[in-house]
């Protein structure tokens, strides 16, 4: 398996198939997690893209102290959020800190416990929920910036973007984060091949559930300590046609 597949559902794969059953065989709770929160990464796709059966989007993101979320990252994703998904009821974005958790580099086994205890906002009524938890240190893999880990759940890493961004020669931090922050949605939102199925075949074959297109924003460098210098000068990259496509024909814009 290659090292640098970051998403959730591939990193539950190589810690072997037993964890990623028990994911599936176990949908009732995870510590505070209710079952429709604790699901396989893409599993909700079509619900946050349609505007049935919920018709808002809440995200809640935990920060810990010095890594507050950059305000125009947030803005950027909001904008991206509202050019695909159908969200007649609205996107809203809550922001919360939490205490230092005292620890210098995170597990994904760290980062689902961080949740079952700080997670505040759960999918309810017409409302579905997300939360995004930023920590204060580094992924066990140390390339690592962003993981998504369950249907509704993501991790940005962000001492390492902190520490590899925003200064004299390096990529904005704004942009960097940013980027992290929608490609790991992308994978929630089932890219690529992973609950939004290909509409044509653009599954890049040696980094399994992302793009083959080095411009898309779903290429798998764009979650991996790659990317700092690849935005150098660059904008924050789009989804290419292809992964476009695949949302629309599975209830987004």
């Amino acid at each position: 398996m290659n090292g640098h597949i970051r998403t959730a559902w591939w990193i539950l794969c190589s810690m072997g198939m037993m964890l990623l059953s028990c994911h599936k065989e176990s949908p009732s709770t995870s510590g505070n997690i209710p079952s429709a929160n604790h699901q396989a990464v893409g599993s909700s796709a079509h619900d946050l893209l349609s505007d049935t059966p919920y018709d808002s989007l809440q995200i809640e993101i935990a920060y810990m102290p010095g890594y507050q979320p950059d305000n125009q990252a947030q803005q950027q994703l909001q904008s991206f959020l509202q050019t695909y998904l159908h969200k007649s009821g609205g996107i809203h974005i809550t922001v919360h800190q939490i205490p230092d958790a005292g620890k210098s580099t995170y597990s994904l086994q760290d980062v689902m416990q961080l949740e079952s205890s700080y997670r505040t906002q759960f999918t309810t009524g017409n409302q579905i929920a997300v939360f995004i938890l930023y920590v204060n240190g580094q992924y066990t893999d140390p390339q690592v910036l962003g993981i998504t880990y369950l249907n509704t759940s993501m991790c940005i890493f962000a001492k390492t973007i902190h520490d590899n961004s925003g200064g004299i020669g390096q990529a904005s931090r704004s942009a960097v984060e940013a980027t992290v922050l929608e490609h790991e949605f992308g994978h929630m939102l089932g890219l690529v091949n992973t609950g939004s199925p290909m509409q044509t075949p653009h599954e890049d074959a040696s980094h399994p559930h992302h793009c083959n297109n080095s411009n898309c924003l779903m290429y798998y460098q764009t979650e991996t300590s790659d990317l700092f210098g690849f935005l150098i000068g660059s904008q924050v990259p789009s989804l290419d046609n292809n992964c476009v496509h695949d949302l629309e024909a599975n209830g987004g814009k």
